[in-house]
């Protein structure tokens, strides 16, 4: 506490350019922390599972036994695990690696096994978030903004948590599973939709399992091994942005957007042009209003993390440029996982006149964030 004061006797009036929003950072209760803020009905429930239970992980780094896919520089002193601290946190992805803006994304949501017990998850880690990382002494330097997690299988329920949350200062999107059936365009989602819709906020998806298994599912069924996961849990995403397109949701949402992180993002060029050549050839059949590949370019964004680089880079330059990278992207570098990466790496492999955009601006503009925060002496300036 003494030290959190020091350091905020140092913010002044001074203020900063915002220069890099960082749209993945992982915050994790410490042990028994999200303990009171489960509803009472789940309490006993939630307690007594987490008993003798592991840590969930979906990607093994190659010193997996001794990191549990984290850097393992991430972890507290206290033998809390990797992302519990948030003065770690903050000294780790601001003022050592130079993001000015971090948008925490929890991942408790896939300890549920039903939705009602996804739905009491989802509001114990938004009071959590509220208490634990953007209060006064956690956030005071005001760098962290939260994600209102959602039961997206519980829609009616995820509508409500949106709009108890929406007008947080610090709340900045709505995070959902990935592993949703059916698939997002089907009309049981609206409620959710509209909620986001109607309080002007971004609906995010992170990489995760479902209730169904331990992993997500390809649309060949379950993965054998991690490396099958590694390479191929971009499907997944591929196919929820053919849902959200051909059953119509941003016609019915003009205004929705929707984050795809840590599903990887090249992909989606050669998806644009197969959708487009579909619709090139069916037409007022399809019942769209304009091409998929404008419905991408208008509604869906994709961070950065993780980043496909060929050994040739000229070959990654190209396919930023061919797909609009600067209307699809936004910067993330995945903390604390041993995948993290740094804003000086990314910024260098993005085109120059792309670099800004991806990098904090389509960030600023999609989460209505300030353009400039309180200059913090000794922070890292990343470019």
């Amino acid at each position: 506490m003494t030290q959190t004061i020091n350091d905020q006797r140092k913010i002044g009036t001074e203020q900063v350019p915002v220069r890099v929003v960082d749209s993945d950072v992982h915050p994790t209760p410490r042990r028994g922390e999200l303990n009171e803020f489960y509803p009472a009905e789940f309490k006993d429930l939630f307690i007594n599972r987490a008993k003798g239970a592991g840590m969930p992980v979906y990607y093994d780094a190659p010193d997996f036994a001794h990191a549990f896919a984290m850097r393992v520089d991430a972890f507290p002193d206290d033998g809390e695990f990797a992302g519990t601290d948030p003065h770690m946190t903050f000294r780790q992805v601001v003022m050592e690696s130079g993001s000015d803006i971090v948008i925490l994304g929890p991942t408790t949501l896939s300890a549920g096994q039903t939705e009602e017990e996804v739905h009491a998850i989802a509001q114990a880690t938004n009071l959590w978030q509220d208490r634990c990382w953007l209060d006064g002494e956690n956030n005071w330097h005001q760098r962290f903004r939260g994600s209102i997690m959602a039961a997206a299988d519980a829609p009616e329920l995820a509508a409500q948590e949106i709009d108890k949350w929406a007008g947080h200062p610090y709340f900045s999107q709505v995070l959902i599973g990935a592993e949703m059936r059916p698939a997002w365009g089907h009309p049981k989602y609206d409620p959710m939709w509209e909620a986001a819709v109607r309080n002007d906020i971004p609906v995010a998806c992170h990489l995760g399992r479902g209730q169904y298994n331990e992993l997500p599912m390809s649309p060949v069924g379950f993965m054998s091994y991690n490396h099958d996961l590694m390479v191929t849990y971009s499907l997944l995403a591929a196919n929820q942005v053919m849902s959200l397109i051909f059953d119509g949701v941003f016609d019915r949402f003009p205004t929705l957007n929707i984050i795809l992180i840590e599903h990887a993002f090249t992909w989606i060029l050669p998806l644009m042009w197969r959708m487009d050549a579909i619709y090139a050839a069916r037409g007022a059949e399809t019942g769209l209003k304009k091409k998929p590949s404008d419905y991408v370019k208008d509604h869906i964004w994709f961070t950065t993390q993780p980043l496909d680089y060929p050994e040739d880079k000229l070959e990654l330059t190209h396919a930023l440029e061919w797909m609009e990278a600067d209307k699809l992207l936004l910067f993330s570098s995945d903390y604390p996982h041993w995948t993290f990466d740094e804003p000086r790496w990314v910024a260098k492999h993005m085109p120059e006149h792309m670099r800004e955009k991806i990098m904090f601006q389509n960030a600023i503009d999609l989460y209505k964030l300030p353009n400039t925060v309180p200059a913090l002496p000794g922070q890292v300036r990343a470019f």
